[in-house]
C-alpha cells in the first residue's frame, strides 16, 4: 500500500485533502515567565484540537489548567474521539470531522494539532494561513518537502508556531543544558540515547477496516517508525547539547519479535553525525524496558545523565590508563601492556560519585511547554521550540527512516531561510 492509498483508505474528507529564522540550537530561554505571567494574562484563550487521540487529549488536560484556555471545537476522523473530548471538557465541544470546516470558525484563537505525523505539515499549513498560531507535534513533516513547505508558511505567515519538544521546557534538562554549555563535563562529544519499552505498539481495533486508521505507527506508509515517534525527542536533544542538527544519519532496523503484519521494525538503532565528529548514538527496543527513556552526555571531563525524571551529573575521580608500565609482560618477545588499570581503592575509577541537578522548575514539561505556547501568542515572542528547532530533528527523522530501511549513511538537508 502507497501513501496515496493509505490516505484515500482514510480518508472522510480530512484525510483526503492535499497536501524566518527561529532561535535555533542555543540554550533555550527562561520559561519560566510565562509560568508567573499566566494569571495576569489569563483572558479569554480559544483552542481548537486537530487530533484529540490519546496525545491531543492529553494536550488539551495541560491546557485547561492555563488560566483563560477553552476547548472551542476538536477535529477528528475518529467519530468516538468527540465523546471523549465532551467527557475530559465537561461539556459538548463542537466537532468536525473536516478539520478545515473547524478552521472556518471565527472563535479559534489557537490550534493545537495532534494528528498522525504524516498528517502534520499540510494541517500545519492550512491552520497557519488561517491567520492562527499553532502548537503542532513533533515532527514536523514527513518528508523533506514537508519541512520546508513548514518553514516556508511560517516565515510568510508570521504566526507563531510551536513544536511539541516538551524536554526543552523541563526544567532539569534547562540546568543541565546549561551547565553543559557552561563546561561543567568539558567538551561534549557523545550521546548515548535510549529508549526501551516493553510495548508491542499495537492497538485493539474495534473493526479490521480501521487498522490502518489505529494502528498508524505500524506502517511505512503513515510511520517513521521508532526512530520518528521516540528518537525525535533525542535526536532534539542532542541538537541542543552540539549547538547544531545532524549531518548525517545511518542505521539498522528489523522485526525481532511482533511478526504481526507490520512493515516497520520493533527495533532501531541509528547513529547521526555531527560536526567535529561528535555522534549521537540511539536505540529503541519494545520487548525490554531495563534501560527505560534516558541519555547520556559524554564529555571530556565528565558526564551527565538526564532521564524523564532527573539528572545526575558525574564527574571522573582521576584519568583512567591503560599503560605498559603496570602490567609489562612479555609475549613472544614483545612487551604488552592492555591490561585496564583499576584503581587498588576504588571500585569505579573511570565515574566519580553521581551528583542530582536540582533544578527551579520542576513542573510537567507538557504543561510548561503549554503554558508557554500561550504566554507566547500572548505576548508575540518566539517559542523555545519554534520552527527551526523542530527542523532539526524533523529532517533528521525524514531521512534518518530511509537510512535505517536501507542500511546506507544519508546526508540531512540543512536548514533553508525563506525571504518573507
Amino acid at each position: 500500500m502507497n501513501r496515496r492509498s493509505l490516505l484515500q483508505g482514510l480518508s472522510l474528507s480530512v484525510l483526503s485533502a492535499t497536501l524566518g529564522a527561529g532561535s535555533g540550537y542555543g540554550q533555550a530561554e527562561e520559561v519560566q515567565a510565562a509560568k508567573e505571567q499566566s494569571s495576569s494574562l489569563a483572558g479569554r484563550f480559544r483552542i481548537g484540537v486537530i487530533g484529540p487521540g490519546s496525545r491531543g487529549r492529553e494536550l488539551i488536560r495541560q491546557m485547561l489548567r492555563v488560566p483563560g484556555v477553552e476547548v472551542a471545537a476538536v477535529a477528528d476522523v475518529y467519530e468516538p474521539r468527540f465523546l471523549q473530548v465532551n467527557e475530559l471538557v465537561g461539556k459538548t465541544v463542537p466537532s468536525y470531522k473536516d478539520y478545515r470546516s473547524m478552521l472556518e470558525r471565527r472563535d479559534i484563537d489557537a490550534v493545537v494539532i495532534a494528528s498522525p505525523p504524516f498528517f502534520h505539515a499540510r494541517q500545519v499549513i492550512d491552520s497557519l494561513q488561517s491567520g492562527r498560531p499553532v502548537y503542532g507535534e513533533k515532527t514536523m513533516g514527513f518528508s523533506a518537502e514537508d519541512n520546508y513547505k513548514v518553514v516556508e508558511t511560517v516565515a510568510k505567515s508570521g504566526q507563531i508556531y510551536q513544536v511539541g519538544h516538551q524536554l526543552r521546557y523541563a526544567g532539569w534538562f534547562q540546568e543541565s543544558v546549561r551547565r553543559i554549555h557552561e563546561g561543567e563535563i568539558g567538551e561534549p562529544t557523545h550521546v548515548f540515547a535510549y529508549w526501551f519499552r516493553r510495548d508491542n505498539w499495537r492497538r485493539s481495533v474495534p473493526d479490521p477496516s480501521l487498522e490502518h486508521l489505529m494502528n498508524w505507527r505500524l506502517y511505512r506508509e503513515s510511520s517513521g517508525g521508532l526512530l520518528e515517534e521516540l528518537g525525535s525527542h533525542q535526536i532534539d536533544i542532542a541538537n541542543w547539547i552540539f549547538g547544531e542538527q545532524p549531518r548525517t544519519v545511518v542505521g539498522a532496523s528489523s522485526i525481532v519479535l511482533y511478526h504481526d503484519g507490520r512493515t516497520v521494525g520493533d527495533n532501531v538503532q541509528a547513529i547521526l553525525g555531527y560536526s567535529k565528529g561528535r555522534r549521537l548514538v540511539f536505540t529503541s527496543l519494545t520487548d525490554n524496558a531495563f534501560m527505560g527513556n534516558q541519555l547520556w552526555v559524554y564529555g571530556t571531563k565528565g558526564s551527565m545523565q538526564l532521564t524523564v525524571e532527573d539528572a545526575t551529573f558525574y564527574g571522573p575521580i582521576h584519568p583512567t590508563t591503560t599503560a605498559a608500565y603496570h602490567s609489562d609482560v612479555v609475549q613472544r618477545g614483545l612487551k604488552t601492556g592492555a591490561t585496564y588499570n583499576y584503581a587498588a581503592d576504588d571500585e569505579m575509577p573511570y565515574r566519580g560519585p553521581g551528583r542530582r541537578i536540582d533544578a527551579r522548575n520542576q513542573e510537567d514539561p507538557t504543561l510548561t511547554a503549554c503554558r508557554s505556547f500561550v504566554h507566547c501568542v500572548r505576548t508575540h515572542t518566539q517559542p523555545v521550540a519554534d520552527v527551526r528547532v523542530g527542523f532539526g530533528s524533523a529532517m533528521a527523522c525524514t531521512v534518518g527512516k530511509e537510512a535505517v530501511l536501507q542500511g546506507e549513511m544519508k546526508k540531512v538537508p540543512e536548514w533553508r531561510a525563506f525571504a518573507v
